[in-house]
């Protein structure tokens, strides 16, 4: 019976999913001597978890489809069930302790420590869906958005929108009122000052006057759906066309297949989510193996049936990572899952990711 779930799992992912990642998957080992514990945690949310953060004071912060949680690491407050019914996608502390949620259809949220602050196209935001929020070293918020970007400057808006193949400054102030093509997915400055937006069109590099489209051998990346900088200075990309680094000038490929997120823990090593054979992993690369000349095999650390989204290194080192059924902890030998869910309630929300992952 469980191998015949496991098998139909696969296929509804498949179908589920032909619009959000490729078809072809990597070919990963797994690892069996991971466990698994599951806790019934009413106050933990139990769909879909997109992105997670740590804030300086410990508590972890969880953005979800049922709302932002907040966590000690044993007991959840939905944390904004009270101010919104949004679902939502990205979470965010910035460097004054403030926090700011990006939600889907709603805008964005900025809380101070004591009441909430609602920013929407009303208030010069491109568009209502924030999928990703950063924050540039002169302390200018960026929002990821449908159609391009916007910089809050703690007064103002400055908008940037995405045309086909380029991406330029909004000079005009159009805003969105319906979801566009091209969301922003993820945003980073590098160590040159340089912007990198990961879209699902072209990514692009910003240098305060204009944007490049990004290119390897004539062929632009597209749809990369997570972009970081390490510890070295090497800038990941991680998407349709899988996992690549890029060295300053060399563009490796370290692995194919789709890969959805990228994460590099306190030791350098590498954390993904990605497809795999056997449905989706977080995956890690080991810091002392990685060369420009070699592509190692990562380990695999969680084989999941469905999604991972988010990843976050917790201060207590433990890896907190997002699915399709809520948020889990990752301690180095059990992975513990808040919120158990039934077959049934597991291939409803499988389906409802068809057109929102």
């Amino acid at each position: 019976m469980k191998k015949h779930f496991r098998l139909f799992v696969g296929f509804i992912m498949v179908v589920c999913c032909t619009s959000c990642n490729p078809q072809n998957r990597t070919e990963l080992a797994t690892n069996d001597k991971t466990e698994s514990k599951y806790f019934i945690n009413s106050d933990s949310p139990s769909s879909i978890v997109r992105n997670i953060e740590q804030d300086r004071n410990g508590s972890i912060w969880i953005a979800s489809w049922e709302g932002i949680f907040r966590t000690d690491g044993k007991s959840f407050t939905n944390f904004t069930n009270k101010v919104s019914s949004a679902r939502f996608f990205s979470v965010l502390e910035d460097s004054k302790g403030n926090m700011w949620f990006g939600s889907i259809g709603s805008g964005v949220f900025h809380y101070d420590g004591k009441r909430f602050r609602n920013f929407t196209t009303e208030e010069g935001l491109l568009d209502n869906n924030v999928v990703s929020i950063y924050e540039d070293k002169a302390g200018n918020i960026w929002f990821g958005v449908f159609g391009g970007a916007s910089r809050y400057d703690g007064k103002s808006f400055r908008n940037f929108i995405i045309h086909e193949n380029e991406m330029d400054e909004d000079l005009k102030g159009k805003t969105f009122s319906e979801r566009p093509e091209f969301e922003v997915n993820s945003i980073i400055e590098d160590k040159t000052g340089r912007l990198w937006f990961a879209t699902r069109g072209n990514t692009f590099v910003f240098d305060g006057k204009a944007f490049t489209s990004v290119s390897h051998l004539g062929k632009p990346f597209t749809n990369v759906r997570s972009v970081i900088e390490d510890q070295k200075g090497n800038i990941w990309l991680g998407g349709n066309d899988g996992l690549w680094r890029y060295d300053g000038n060399v563009f490796t490929n370290i692995a194919k297949g789709f890969v959805g997120f990228i994460y590099e823990d306190k030791k350098g090593n590498i954390l993904t989510s990605s497809e795999t054979s056997e449905g989706w992993a977080l995956s890690r690369y080991n810091e002392k193996s990685l060369t420009n000349k070699i592509a190692v095999v990562p380990e695999i650390i969680k084989a999941n049936e469905g999604m991972v989204f988010g990843i976050l290194e917790a201060n207590d080192g433990s890896i907190w990572f997002g699915t399709l059924d809520g948020v889990k902890r990752f301690d180095g030998k059990t992975v513990n899952s808040f919120n158990a869910m039934s077959s049934q309630e597991y291939f409803s929300r499988l389906v409802a990711t068809r057109d929102n992952c």
